[in-house]
């Protein structure tokens, strides 16, 4: 995989909006529910890529664990939501298929996958579906905000400079040869 800087860079700055932002978060049941992360997997998915989504989420996560401002439930919730979302954008090209994405991948998957974490690492005790309702609400409204921001960036043009600039076609989503 070839390493590109601007993506990279884009990465980085989501990174550091999520974590800057990790104090904004909604207790629900034994997880955090973070809006903000869901909001950033998003853009990373349809601006990044699944790749860079997934890197972006992992490294946010890390640094919230850190910092003591997240739990270890963030990684697959986070990582599974941020490849989903950016894989259906990159692969047929559609917003929608991205929020689908993010909030299957999150709500659902991440959610189930969670479970193992929980019991096995975490030491408690859970049943597999118990995170599935608390992170759907987290990442359905992470993914409302995004879809929003992305409307207003696609309205005034700076959604197509955005992907002109990270070198990608605005229509398929995948790189643009030189």
């Amino acid at each position: 995989m070839k390493v590109n800087i601007k993506k990279l860079a884009v990465s980085a700055m989501l990174t550091a909006v999520a974590v800057s932002l990790s104090g904004f978060s909604i207790p629900i049941g034994a997880s955090k529910c973070f809006p903000v992360q869901h909001l950033a997997n998003v853009l990373a998915g349809v601006f990044l890529g699944p790749w860079y989504g997934v890197g972006m989420a992992f490294c946010t996560s890390f640094i919230r664990n850190l910092m003591g401002t997240g739990s270890l439930l963030a990684f697959p919730g986070s990582m599974v939501g941020a490849f989903l979302g950016g894989y259906l954008y990159q692969r047929f090209g559609r917003l929608t298929l991205a929020y689908i994405g993010e909030v299957f991948g999150t709500g659902i998957l991440g959610g189930m996958l969670c479970y193992p974490v929980a019991t096995l690492v975490m030491g408690k005790e859970a049943a597999i579906f118990a995170y599935v309702i608390p992170f759907l609400m987290s990442t359905m409204c992470g993914t409302v905000i995004a879809a929003f921001l992305i409307g207003v960036l696609y309205k005034s043009g700076a959604f197509q400079y955005m992907r002109r600039m990270l070198d990608l076609d605005v229509q398929t989503g995948k790189a643009m040869g030189r």
